[in-house]
């Protein structure tokens, strides 16, 4: 990849994308909403290809469920556009002003960051998400995708240019402020993590290994967007029923997501009367690692001490990702030592608490070092989708600039404008 060439293509894009109006940017935006749902078909043939390759080279079938389009995904696609389309242009938007002693007017305003790449794994969704929330913020956006994914990307991106290019867009569709890089080998990462200059921000999206990777090699600003070891605190005061109900939803619904929980934490008061209920609701289909105290309560449950799902946690189990239909037991005494278990071993994504006692919710909730700490609800809601904002580039876990789930003004900042009367210091 020719870093120079796509950079400066991408940094004229931008700049006459931040001379457009929202208007503009939204009629583009649609004509693009229109193209996906109507080229549908070509963008899931082209799906289809990558699928069939990732089978074929062993990849499991949660990770083939992130890298899977369908009818209803495409759908998911348009209306998260369509959101994105009806939220408030956030470029200059006032967020401070004030008038000095000396009689200057200051302005603080919202505005675009300028050049930024995304480097992603599967989920080809993401490649119209974080389009979508960059045209509509004025940034235009270098996409750096899989290789299991490329044929998918491709398609997309073909069809979003194609659009922005068409009679529809004439006159203000800018085509330039979107690139997708070849995926031709790794060194296409590092060249757009050391483009000091010609990148202004980048942010991975992927598993714990691309993440470190990206923050070590960075020399341009990052957002990092964290690996969801998530936990499923079950209280002492917990209505067991609902635990159960959330724990299978957090744990299986999509066992392969930065949001699904990799750990349910007990109190073990109540160890004993929830672990027949929780491997009943699993019913079979999860691998419980279990630290010793549930590891006893878990074969008394199922009656057997040779169980295939029911096995003794290694060291190593604690602060794992499995991404798959495994899950980590611990027991702890109580809120407090749930609270800082979790500090321990979680990623600063998603943590979640069930519980009757509001003091121990409201201790949890503040004592919790995460960008979403729920009560009584499942991880699986940390998406941009369901926290409205449509599109998502995905979920900060740091504490700067932006955390947790970052719609439009996470690809923003602000600049102020002063207006004087000829006023020297």
């Amino acid at each position: 990849m020719d870093i120079e060439k796509v950079t400066s293509s991408l940094r004229k894009g931008h700049q006459i994308l931040a001379g457009q109006n929202a208007n503009q940017k939204n009629l583009a935006l649609e004509a693009v909403a229109c193209a996906i749902d109507a080229k549908r078909q070509f963008i899931l043939d082209a799906n289809k290809v990558d699928v069939e390759n990732a089978r074929s080279k062993g990849m499991t079938e949660s990770l083939v469920d992130r890298l899977s389009l369908d009818n209803k995904k495409i759908d998911g696609i348009v209306e998260s556009i369509r959101i994105v389309i009806s939220q408030t242009d956030p470029i200059g938007e006032q967020t401070g002003g004030w008038k000095t002693p000396n009689g200057m007017e200051i302005r603080q305003v919202r505005v675009p960051i300028g050049v930024v790449a995304i480097i992603y794994e599967s989920r080809p969704n993401v490649t119209a998400d974080a389009f979508c929330l960059a045209y509509k913020s004025g940034n235009a956006i270098l996409l750096r995708g899989s290789s299991s994914a490329l044929n998918s990307n491709k398609a997309i991106v073909q069809v979003i240019k194609d659009a922005l290019d068409s009679e529809a867009c004439k006159g203000f569709g800018v085509s330039s402020a979107i690139e997708l890089a070849p995926c031709e080998n790794h060194d296409e990462v590092e060249q757009i993590l050391t483009a000091v200059g010609k990148i202004d921000m980048a942010l991975p999206r992927g598993g714990a290994k691309l993440i470190k990777m990206v923050v070590e090699k960075a020399r341009v600003p990052v957002i990092e967007t964290g690996a969801g070891v998530c936990h499923l605190y079950i209280d002492e005061s917990a209505d067991l029923e609902m635990a159960c109900k959330v724990a299978l939803n957090a744990k299986t619904q999509r066992t392969g997501v930065c949001n699904a929980i990799e750990c349910i934490v007990i109190n073990e008061k109540i160890l004993e009367s929830f672990m027949p209920k929780l491997i009943e609701a699993f019913g079979g289909k999860v691998e419980l690692h279990c630290d010793e105290k549930s590891l006893i309560a878990a074969k008394k449950a199922i009656g057997s001490a040779d169980s295939n799902i029911i096995l003794p946690a290694s060291p190593e189990d604690f602060g794992t990702e499995w991404l798959d239909y495994k899950c980590t037991i611990k027991t702890v005494e109580n809120v407090a030592d749930a609270v800082e278990y979790i500090n321990t071993h979680n990623t600063k994504h998603s943590e979640s608490i069930i519980t009757k006692n509001m003091d121990n919710a409201r201790y949890f909730q503040n004592n919790v070092d995460a960008a979403c700490v729920y009560v009584n609800a499942s991880t699986r809601f940390t998406d941009g989708g369901e926290f409205g904002f449509g599109a998502e580039l995905g979920i900060s876990t740091q504490k700067l600039h932006a955390r947790g789930p970052m719609g439009i003004k996470a690809l923003t900042t602000t600049k102020y404008l002063i207006n004087g009367e000829g006023q020297v210091r």
